[in-house]
Protein backbone atom coordinates (compact mmCIF):
# COMPACT_ATOMS: atom_id res chain seq x y z
CA UNK A 1 0.00 0.00 0.00
CA UNK A 2 1.04 3.57 -0.56
CA UNK A 3 1.96 5.88 2.31
CA UNK A 4 0.17 9.14 3.15
CA UNK A 5 1.68 11.51 5.73
CA UNK A 6 -0.62 14.04 7.42
CA UNK A 7 1.06 16.94 9.25
CA UNK A 8 -0.58 19.89 10.96
CA UNK A 9 -2.13 21.54 14.00
CA UNK A 10 -5.32 20.52 15.78
CA UNK A 11 -7.39 21.27 12.68
CA UNK A 12 -5.57 18.30 11.16
CA UNK A 13 -6.35 16.32 14.29
CA UNK A 14 -10.03 16.83 13.49
CA UNK A 15 -9.85 14.82 10.26
CA UNK A 16 -6.78 12.56 10.44
CA UNK A 17 -8.53 9.62 12.10
CA UNK A 18 -11.45 9.77 9.66
CA UNK A 19 -9.08 9.90 6.70
CA UNK A 20 -7.22 6.91 8.13
CA UNK A 21 -10.41 4.96 8.76
CA UNK A 22 -11.80 5.82 5.32
CA UNK A 23 -8.59 4.61 3.65
CA UNK A 24 -8.31 1.41 5.68
CA UNK A 25 -6.86 -1.38 3.49
CA UNK A 26 -6.28 1.17 0.73
CA UNK A 27 -3.38 3.26 2.04
CA UNK A 28 -1.13 3.51 5.07
CA UNK A 29 -2.05 6.82 6.74
CA UNK A 30 0.65 8.22 9.04
CA UNK A 31 0.27 11.16 11.40
CA UNK A 32 1.80 12.24 14.71
CA UNK A 33 -0.18 11.86 17.90
CA UNK A 34 0.78 15.39 18.89
CA UNK A 35 -0.36 18.79 17.69
CA UNK A 36 2.29 20.04 15.23
CA UNK A 37 1.92 23.65 16.40
CA UNK A 38 4.01 26.42 14.81
CA UNK A 39 5.72 26.37 11.42
CA UNK A 40 9.09 26.35 13.20
CA UNK A 41 7.93 23.32 15.19
CA UNK A 42 6.99 21.47 11.99
CA UNK A 43 10.45 22.19 10.63
CA UNK A 44 12.14 20.90 13.78
CA UNK A 45 10.14 17.68 14.05
CA UNK A 46 9.24 16.81 10.46
CA UNK A 47 11.82 14.02 10.25
CA UNK A 48 10.45 12.51 13.45
CA UNK A 49 6.88 12.62 12.15
CA UNK A 50 7.92 10.13 9.48
CA UNK A 51 8.00 7.51 12.22
CA UNK A 52 9.37 4.19 11.04
CA UNK A 53 8.55 4.91 7.40
CA UNK A 54 11.54 5.93 5.30
CA UNK A 55 11.04 9.31 3.68
CA UNK A 56 11.58 7.99 0.19
CA UNK A 57 8.67 5.61 0.79
CA UNK A 58 6.20 8.47 1.43
CA UNK A 59 3.94 8.89 -1.58
CA UNK A 60 1.89 11.90 -0.48
CA UNK A 61 2.43 14.60 2.13
CA UNK A 62 -0.57 16.73 3.16
CA UNK A 63 0.43 19.47 5.60
CA UNK A 64 -0.48 22.79 7.15
CA UNK A 65 0.92 25.35 9.61
CA UNK A 66 -0.21 28.85 10.45
CA UNK A 67 -2.88 29.15 13.12
CA UNK A 68 -0.35 29.03 15.95
CA UNK A 69 1.83 31.53 14.11
CA UNK A 70 -0.85 34.21 13.75
CA UNK A 71 -2.10 33.80 17.34
CA UNK A 72 -2.18 37.01 19.40
CA UNK A 73 -1.82 36.57 23.15
CA UNK A 74 -2.77 39.38 25.56
CA UNK A 75 -3.31 41.83 22.71
CA UNK A 76 0.31 41.57 21.58
CA UNK A 77 1.70 41.00 18.09
CA UNK A 78 1.27 37.62 16.36
CA UNK A 79 3.51 34.90 17.77
CA UNK A 80 5.38 34.65 14.46
CA UNK A 81 5.72 37.79 12.28
CA UNK A 82 4.59 37.18 8.68
CA UNK A 83 8.10 37.47 7.22
CA UNK A 84 9.48 34.99 9.75
CA UNK A 85 6.51 32.71 9.06
CA UNK A 86 7.36 32.81 5.36
CA UNK A 87 10.98 31.98 6.16
CA UNK A 88 9.93 28.84 8.03
CA UNK A 89 7.38 27.80 5.41
CA UNK A 90 10.11 27.91 2.78
CA UNK A 91 12.46 25.86 4.93
CA UNK A 92 9.71 23.28 5.47
CA UNK A 93 9.27 23.04 1.70
CA UNK A 94 12.98 22.41 1.29
CA UNK A 95 12.95 19.85 4.13
CA UNK A 96 10.01 17.94 2.62
CA UNK A 97 11.71 17.87 -0.78
CA UNK A 98 14.90 16.59 0.81
CA UNK A 99 13.42 13.89 3.03
CA UNK A 100 10.46 12.82 0.86
CA UNK A 101 11.85 13.20 -2.67
CA UNK A 102 9.24 10.99 -4.31
CA UNK A 103 6.18 12.48 -2.64
CA UNK A 104 3.42 14.56 -4.13
CA UNK A 105 2.91 17.41 -1.70
CA UNK A 106 -0.32 19.19 -0.80
CA UNK A 107 -0.43 22.29 1.39
CA UNK A 108 -3.67 23.04 3.26
CA UNK A 109 -4.54 26.63 4.12
CA UNK A 110 -5.39 27.61 7.70
CA UNK A 111 -9.09 27.76 8.55
CA UNK A 112 -11.48 30.49 9.66
CA UNK A 113 -12.29 31.18 13.29
CA UNK A 114 -15.13 32.81 15.18
CA UNK A 115 -13.03 35.76 16.38
CA UNK A 116 -15.85 37.45 18.25
CA UNK A 117 -16.26 34.36 20.45
CA UNK A 118 -12.59 34.01 21.35
CA UNK A 119 -11.06 35.31 24.56
CA UNK A 120 -9.53 38.79 24.28
CA UNK A 121 -6.31 37.29 25.64
CA UNK A 122 -6.26 34.43 23.10
CA UNK A 123 -7.19 35.89 19.75
CA UNK A 124 -7.04 35.24 16.04
CA UNK A 125 -8.46 37.38 13.26
CA UNK A 126 -9.63 36.03 9.91
CA UNK A 127 -8.08 38.98 8.06
CA UNK A 128 -4.69 37.97 9.44
CA UNK A 129 -5.27 34.28 8.77
CA UNK A 130 -5.93 35.21 5.15
CA UNK A 131 -2.67 37.18 5.00
CA UNK A 132 -0.68 34.29 6.46
CA UNK A 133 -2.32 31.95 3.95
CA UNK A 134 -1.29 34.28 1.12
CA UNK A 135 2.32 34.24 2.34
CA UNK A 136 2.37 30.44 2.52
CA UNK A 137 0.58 29.78 -0.78
CA UNK A 138 2.94 32.04 -2.71
CA UNK A 139 5.93 30.13 -1.34
CA UNK A 140 4.67 26.56 -1.61
CA UNK A 141 3.61 27.11 -5.23
CA UNK A 142 7.25 27.83 -6.09
CA UNK A 143 8.01 24.25 -5.09
CA UNK A 144 5.21 22.80 -7.20
CA UNK A 145 3.01 21.90 -4.23
CA UNK A 146 -0.76 21.64 -4.65
CA UNK A 147 -3.11 23.79 -2.59
CA UNK A 148 -6.05 22.40 -0.62
CA UNK A 149 -7.97 25.53 0.31
CA UNK A 150 -9.44 24.50 3.64
CA UNK A 151 -9.94 28.17 4.46
CA UNK A 152 -12.42 28.53 1.60
CA UNK A 153 -14.19 25.37 2.75
CA UNK A 154 -14.40 26.57 6.35
CA UNK A 155 -15.84 29.90 5.18
CA UNK A 156 -18.81 28.04 3.70
CA UNK A 157 -19.56 26.00 6.80
CA UNK A 158 -22.29 27.13 9.21
CA UNK A 159 -21.54 27.92 12.83
CA UNK A 160 -23.07 24.58 13.78
CA UNK A 161 -20.03 22.88 12.24
CA UNK A 162 -17.87 24.42 14.97
CA UNK A 163 -17.25 22.62 18.25
CA UNK A 164 -15.71 25.85 19.63
CA UNK A 165 -14.57 29.15 18.08
CA UNK A 166 -11.56 27.50 16.39
CA UNK A 167 -12.23 23.78 15.93
CA UNK A 168 -14.66 21.76 13.83
CA UNK A 169 -14.91 18.63 15.95
CA UNK A 170 -18.53 17.96 15.04
CA UNK A 171 -19.94 15.30 12.70
CA UNK A 172 -20.68 18.05 10.18
CA UNK A 173 -17.24 19.63 10.40
CA UNK A 174 -15.37 16.34 10.45
CA UNK A 175 -17.23 15.08 7.40
CA UNK A 176 -16.64 18.29 5.44
CA UNK A 177 -12.90 18.39 6.09
CA UNK A 178 -12.38 14.66 5.61
CA UNK A 179 -14.24 14.66 2.31
CA UNK A 180 -12.18 17.56 0.98
CA UNK A 181 -8.87 16.08 2.12
CA UNK A 182 -9.81 12.78 0.50
CA UNK A 183 -10.68 14.56 -2.74
CA UNK A 184 -7.04 15.70 -2.92
CA UNK A 185 -5.16 12.71 -1.58
CA UNK A 186 -7.03 9.98 -3.47
CA UNK A 187 -5.85 11.03 -6.95
CA UNK A 188 -2.41 11.79 -5.54
CA UNK A 189 -2.26 8.23 -4.19
CA UNK A 190 -3.59 6.81 -7.45
CA UNK A 191 -6.67 5.35 -5.77
CA UNK A 192 -9.53 5.02 -8.22
CA UNK A 193 -13.18 4.49 -7.46
CA UNK A 194 -15.37 5.59 -4.61
CA UNK A 195 -14.07 5.55 -1.06
CA UNK A 196 -16.71 5.32 1.62
CA UNK A 197 -16.46 7.94 4.34
CA UNK A 198 -15.91 6.44 7.79
CA UNK A 199 -16.38 8.77 10.74
CA UNK A 200 -13.86 8.89 13.56
CA UNK A 201 -14.47 11.98 15.66
CA UNK A 202 -11.81 13.75 17.68
CA UNK A 203 -13.40 13.50 21.09
CA UNK A 204 -10.63 14.56 23.48
CA UNK A 205 -10.21 18.12 24.70
CA UNK A 206 -8.09 20.05 22.20
CA UNK A 207 -4.65 21.08 23.40
CA UNK A 208 -4.05 24.64 22.26
CA UNK A 209 -3.98 24.96 18.49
Amino acid sequence: MKNLLLIGDSIRMGYDKSVQKSLENKANVIFPAENCRFACYVLRYFHEYLGETAGDKIDVVHWNAGLWDCLRLFGEDPQTPPDVYGYYIERICIRIKKLCPNARVIFATSTRVLSEKMSKNFKRYNEEIEKYNEVAVKIVKKYGFEINDLYALSAKLPETAHSDPVHYYTPEGTRAFTDQVLSYVLPALGIDGDVKYSEALYTDDPIGI
